[in-house]
């Protein structure tokens, strides 16, 4: 029997992968990974010149991409099928081979591959190698602290209605906003309501190639790209305070 082994790669950059994942990467025969149609895929691109020329690819296309709320019907009837469907694949693979599943950032941190992992429990021998989330190399890029002291830390997800953005961004000291990308207008009003707006930071393609970043009043789209995340830092003990 093979196993099926998720390697995170971190934010983006390939100097952040770990070095376990790394050698799992250079190592691999067989390599699976979660794209858009059409597209290489963010994690194929992380490890691109990383892997064996002999490696086998398994590109797993997404049958929808555009960032709806989860629990809509529509979506969540064809990803189940999606998902239902690589996991008998893979399963099948794993019986003969090791596999090698990419995931950006953490896998156990909205890493689509637990979805897949939730159907292959009990059935195949899984390891999940930990990565970098992608909110760490975003925050990292805007080079301030996201949280000190006792600040309290909310993530999101864009696709919230906006009564509930707008609610915890009055609750949280920082706040970590994803899955931006065609909600960006819906969570700049939250913010702005809540008086957080003039805070808020957006980090576009966040230690990747054509990075971006930049206060979001000083932004004038009402979209950006999938990989963006909106941070707003906590303003609790500083390190002045401190000495």
């Amino acid at each position: 029997m093979g196993r099926i082994i998720c390697c995170g790669l971190g934010p983006g950059n390939p100097d952040l992968m770990s070095v376990r994942a790394d050698r799992e990467v250079r190592a691999a025969k067989h390599v699976a990974y979660f794209r858009k149609k059409g597209r290489p895929g963010q994690a194929r691109r992380i490890v691109d010149g990383l892997l064996a020329k002999d490696v086998c690819e398994y590109p797993m296309e997404y049958p929808v991409t555009t960032e709806i709320a989860f629990d809509s019907p529509g979506y969540i009837r064809l990803l189940a099928g999606f998902y239902d469907e690589w996991a008998e694949r893979l399963a099948r693979l794993a019986r003969a081979v090791d596999i090698v599943v990419l995931c950006e950032g953490d896998p156990y941190f909205y890493g689509s591959f637990m979805h897949l992992r939730a159907r292959l429990q009990g059935h195949v021998e899984i390891e999940v190698i930990a990565g970098v989330p992608g909110m760490a190399g975003c925050w990292n890029s805007v080079g301030l602290p996201i949280a000190l002291g006792d600040d309290v830390m909310t993530v999101l997800m864009g696709t919230l209605p906006e009564h509930e953005l707008e609610q915890r961004a009055r609750n949280s000291d920082a706040l970590v906003i994803m899955k931006t990308g065609r909600n960006l207008k819906k969570v700049r009003r939250a913010l702005a309501t809540a008086g957080r707006l003039g805070e808020a930071w957006l980090i576009e393609r966040g230690t990747m190639p054509g990075e971006r970043v930049a206060r979001l009043n000083d932004v004038d789209e009402t979209e950006c790209p999938y990989f963006a995340i909106v941070l707003v830092h906590g303003q609790g003990r500083r390190m002045e305070a401190a000495e």
